[in-house]
């Protein structure tokens, strides 16, 4: 396992349509230009579109891991720049049911990567699953994607209200995404405290916001991450500001800061579950 502290953050968004994946590959992308080792795990098991979303070809995926047949660094496939891939099986919907051994199997499966990595970014399914609870539970930060739409508003609190009250999750850091001005990331994010200081027992932290870009779109065209293919596009500035921000949270003591925490507290979310 890990001997030194890999912060795990877990990119969750309750509902889908938010651009949580894309939020999580250009924030991947921006931490790797930091000079962090950057591992996306493609967390949606059954419906994975990481690989689609970049262009790439995975001949292997977690399915693998979990049947024995290769090791997590076996399935790992770079990614833009030099942030590396666990890609999901797409269609696979067992894959979204796992067992507690399963589980287990999964994350024990990371020993192989630990020591070769700094941040892990779990992308999660869309919804409130068990297999969503889990890795957003067992994670070291939950950062939950927001647009400005009441659906997005009410699920996203549905999710921090289930991690909440069920997991014991305390915090929460929220990006608002697709966002025409600054004010209105504030505004946005103004409405989901609204909501979570009146009924809930949680510390919710604004990250910060991206732009509604063009420059985004024709990235996802091009199966390129936004940082990459237009680099001085408004979005890409923005992701790069919140790499920064990312960077600078401070990473939870042992065993918080290491990847055993994950190990066992995904398994013991399998075993909640």
């Amino acid at each position: 396992m890990a001997k030194h502290p890999v912060q795990v953050i877990a990119v969750a968004g309750g509902k889908g349509g938010v651009g949580k994946s894309n939020v999580t590959v250009n924030l991947a992308c921006a931490l790797s230009e930091l000079g962090r080792r950057v591992v996306i795990l493609d967390a949606d098991l059954g419906l994975g579109n990481i690989d689609v979303l970049l262009g790439i070809t995975a001949n292997k995926t977690i399915e693998n891991v979990l049947r024995g047949e290769c090791t997590l660094r076996e399935v790992m496939v770079p990614g833009p720049g030099k942030v590396r891939i666990v890609p999901a099986t797409s269609g696979a919907q067992h894959l979204s049911m796992l067992t507690t051994q399963e589980h287990a199997g999964l994350i024990q499966a990371f020993s192989d990567i630990g020591d070769d990595l700094d941040i892990l970014l779990i992308d999660t399914a869309a919804g409130i699953s068990d297999a969503v609870m889990s890795f957003a539970r067992a994670a070291q930060e939950v950062l939950i994607v927001v647009t400005d739409e009441p659906t997005s508003i009410t699920d996203a609190y549905a999710q921090i209200k289930l991690l909440n009250r069920d997991y014991g999750v305390f915090r929460f850091r929220v990006i608002a995404n697709m966002i025409r001005t600054p004010q209105d990331g504030h505004a946005l994010f103004a409405k989901l405290i609204k909501v979570t200081d009146r009924f809930l027992d949680v510390a919710m932290q604004y990250v910060g916001s991206v732009p509604q870009d063009d420059a985004v779109r024709r990235a996802v065209q091009r199966q390129k991450a936004v940082v990459e293919a237009y680099p001085r596009s408004k979005a890409a500035t923005a992701f790069r500001g919140l790499a920064k921000k990312v960077d600078a949270w401070p990473l939870a003591s042992t065993p918080r800061g290491h990847l055993e925490f994950f190990v066992e507290n995904l398994v013991q979310a399998g075993a909640h579950g």
